[in-house]
């Protein structure tokens, strides 16, 4: 057995036992009638993940890759990671946004500005990207450089 497979089994073996805690404490801590409600959520969860995150992701990646050999694929990777952190910000945040659009009886539910610190979140996520991007390229072409022969040696020879 390969130390791969070695890990893939710990993985899920750790996956199915956290899976099954969690289980355990849905039954142990939360009211019944509140099940149907956990259902919406991760039903509503999945379509969020399957039918907008993913493929937005899988498109994103399509394009840069027609882009050819131009853009490494630390960049590309660095792109989608960045959408994934982008869209489940989204996802965890809109609800506040729009509940605070709805209103509530009790002012101190919600008293952040969710929708000014998602849009600084935003931008400070896209700062980190655009770094982590050019540390990348910077790197790329140092190392392209430093692998190229150098034109006194090769005129030498």
């Amino acid at each position: 057995m390969t130390a791969v497979t070695r890990i893939r089994i710990a993985l899920i073996v750790v996956g199915v036992l956290v899976i099954g805690l969690g289980g355990i404490v849905l039954l142990n801590d939360v009211n019944p009638a509140r099940y149907l409600g956990i259902a919406l959520w991760f039903a509503g969860a999945l379509v969020i993940h399957d039918g907008l995150i993913a493929p937005v992701v899988l498109g994103v990646h399509l394009l840069l890759r027609r882009a050819g050999r131009r853009i490494p694929v630390a960049v590309i990777l660095i792109v989608q990671g960045a959408l994934v952190i982008a869209a489940l910000m989204t996802a965890l945040v809109v609800p506040e946004i729009l509940k605070q659009g709805i209103g509530s009886a009790n002012p101190t539910i919600l008293p952040l500005d969710y929708a000014g610190n998602l849009l600084r979140f935003y931008a400070g996520l896209a700062l980190v990207t655009a770094a982590s991007i050019a540390v990348v390229l910077l790197r790329s072409r140092s190392a392209r450089r430093a692998d190229a022969p150098s034109r006194s040696g090769a005129d030498a020879a």
